[in-house]
């Protein structure tokens, strides 16, 4: 499991968690979220993370 950081704000999504206030149950692969996922903070696409330390 690895973690996703977005490259704009830095907010990060844990595979190992998911997320419970965005529905996502933990072991969801970042790869497996929808194609419209947008950062809940800042509003930018998937393509604008990366993987984070």
């Amino acid at each position: 499991m690895a973690k996703y950081g977005c490259v704009v704000c830095g907010w990060v999504y844990d595979e190992d968690l998911g997320d419970d206030e965005l529905g996502i149950p933990a072991g969801t692969l970042f790869t497996d979220l929808p194609e419209d996922f947008e950062c809940p903070v800042c509003g930018v696409g998937i393509d604008q993370f990366e993987i984070a330390d």
